[in-house]
């Protein structure tokens, strides 16, 4: 007789993804590869972009563009949690919410109701914090590669919604209030992921923390970076029309999500060992 035995030596990062998924089918949420980062960053910078769009270029306003982008937000989640298996789609679709949503909240937070960059950023830190905790004390593990029930999947929800957020006044106030500029503020973050990325491979530091220190921390660079695109240049900016930034950024995600989920889908390599 011959067996396939799987030779994961052989298995690349996105066929990993794919028999992760086999493990648990009713898991809802994409494996974190180099691909993943990529789209996030895509998403958390689009939703400066679009976030800015509606408030600004179309002049809605923070309170009502937010009031818009909720909407949004809850059509995107009612779709993502009433799946019953993983939907690229679905959840991308979710996070570009999120970040549309945290843009406008926080500048609303920021500029109208005028607690301004810090404040809003230390009361939205604690809130991440807090989420954080209630997630560990009533399921006893904070996830982030296996979200499969309906508890976990509302706390992952609720503190991405709030860590972009958070993400969007960090990304102002050190390009902003520290006078470092936005082309400067993404390099400053950008340092801040890679060294995030040096503490997973080379130290013992808690997968979860880790997942969630560059997670937030890659909507403050998404948003620099978005800011960078569409500012005046006397801002330091390139002076991009905010929507067709927005329509650019949306059509990279897509090819990047469709080309993840075509290779993901490939059936993984196989070594032939004869058998008794």
């Amino acid at each position: 007789m011959e067996s396939q035995e799987l030779n994961l030596g052989q298995v690349g990062p996105l066929q990993r993804s794919e028999l992760h998924r086999r493990g648990n089918p009713r898991n809802k949420v994409p494996h974190v590869t180099l691909a993943f980062w990529i789209i996030k960053i895509l998403a958390t910078t689009v939703g400066e972009t679009g976030g800015d769009a509606l408030s600004m270029t179309l002049q809605l306003g923070y309170a009502v563009s937010s009031f818009i982008f909720l909407g949004f937000f809850a059509l995107t989640l009612f779709a993502q949690v009433g799946a019953k298996r993983f939907h690229p789609f679905y959840y991308w679709a979710v996070v570009v919410a999120t970040t549309t949503v945290g843009t406008t909240v926080s500048d609303y937070l920021d500029r109208t109701v005028g607690l301004g960059y810090i404040k809003s950023s230390i009361m939205l830190f604690c809130s991440v914090l807090a989420i954080l905790f209630l997630w560990r004390r009533f399921t006893g593990r904070i996830e982030f590669e296996d979200i499969s029930t309906r508890k976990n999947e509302v706390f992952y929800w609720i503190t991405i919604l709030i860590s972009n957020t958070l993400g969007t006044a960090l990304g102002d106030f050190v390009a902003t209030t520290t006078g470092l500029g936005f082309e400067r503020g993404a390099l400053v973050f950008a340092s801040l992921i890679a060294i995030v990325a040096a503490a997973h491979f080379f130290t013992n530091i808690s997968p979860s923390i880790l997942f969630w220190s560059a997670y937030i921390l890659t909507r403050p660079l998404g948003a620099t970076l978005g800011d960078t695109l569409t500012k005046p240049q006397l801002e330091g900016g390139f002076a991009l029309d905010r929507i067709t930034a927005s329509l650019g950024i949306l059509a990279l995600m897509v090819i990047g999500i469709v080309l993840t989920s075509r290779s993901a889908k490939q059936p993984p390599g196989f070594s032939n060992r004869p058998g008794a």
